[in-house]
């Protein structure tokens, strides 16, 4: 039972970027775009000059593709984990491939400059290693999670350390 207990993260959080609509708020968007191209072209294509058209109908297909995009990239996270084993980040592309890294909490330093700005970015750094994690956070986000990982290492360096007698 004890065992159970000291593997409890002491910190776990879930990133993950936000996505731009939701699904009814996308078909909002293009239903709503695709009308407003659809009678931006029709005075064109009734004065004959029908290639115009053809234009609208490219940049429907173009912002349809980047909201496409956007959506699946929206898909990516980031798992932290902070536990007896160590600071446990797992990073999951959109295919699923993940990637993992551990990091010793005694040793890893949590950098981020504050105040935050546009492309100041978390980052993890241990023995010459460094991982920058949050990317697609906002700064203030970025912010917020670097100050509570940083109490909560801080907090798990001051536990006493486990000892071997079970």
């Amino acid at each position: 039972m004890a065992d159970v207990e000291q593997r409890e993260p002491s910190f776990e959080a879930v990133l993950y970027p936000n996505p731009p609509l939701s699904r009814s708020g996308f078909l909002l968007f293009m239903s709503a775009f695709a009308l407003i191209s659809f009678c931006a072209a029709l005075p064109f294509i009734l004065m004959g000059a029908w290639p115009v058209g053809g234009f609208f109908a490219f940049d429907l297909l173009l912002v349809y593709i980047a909201f496409r995009v956007a959506r699946r990239t929206a898909r990516w996270r980031e798992l932290v984990r902070l536990d007896t084993d160590g600071l446990h980040v797992c990073r999951i592309d959109p295919d699923g491939r993940a990637r993992c890294w551990r990091f010793e909490p005694y040793w890893v330093r949590v950098e981020m400059e504050e105040p935050p700005r546009p492309g100041s970015l978390v980052t993890l750094a241990s023995h010459g290693r460094r991982l920058c994690i949050g990317a697609f956070l906002t700064p203030e986000e970025r912010l917020d999670f670097a100050r509570a990982l940083r109490q909560a290492l801080r907090r798990h360096r001051e536990l006493p350390a486990l000892s071997g007698a079970g």
